[in-house]
């Protein structure tokens, strides 16, 4: 799977995103997705390669490591640092946090929807995970 890749520095949500507040359980960079653990309640990074962490939550809007503060963006729309082929679907891949077009996720990983391009830089965030594995 090929990742966009992000500038951390450039990630931005807009101001109808919707967001969450809480505590990181890893080291997290801008624009990774995460997902929430079960048992700490911690946001680590999302990861498709059958690891348990295929329940995407959100996309980080700050850095920081365990234990600290994070915010994320849990829906609307955020600006990526990135190029982004508007109209296209984003989706998790297997890289921890990565996020790939949904024509990049390969067989045996599953389809996480993260969100679709809006723009060139703006990602509409609208998590679905269907549960369909290619």
């Amino acid at each position: 799977m090929s990742d966009i890749t992000i500038t951390a520095a450039s990630v931005l949500a807009a101001s109808t995103a919707d967001k969450e507040t809480g505590v990181f359980g890893a080291t997290v960079i801008q624009g990774k997705a995460v997902y929430q653990d079960a048992t700490t309640r911690k946001y680590g990074l999302a990861d498709n390669d059958g690891s348990g962490t295929r329940t995407v939550r959100g996309i980080a809007l700050n850095a920081g490591s365990d234990g600290q503060p994070g915010t994320i963006v849990k829906g609307g729309d955020v600006v990526m640092g990135a190029a982004l082929v508007p109209g296209t679907t984003y989706c998790l891949s297997a890289t921890a946090g990565g996020i790939c077009p949904q024509a990049d996720v390969t067989s045996g990983h599953d389809v996480v929807v993260i969100g679709v391009a809006k723009t060139a830089a703006i990602l509409t965030v609208d998590i679905q995970i269907p549960g369909v594995t290619l």
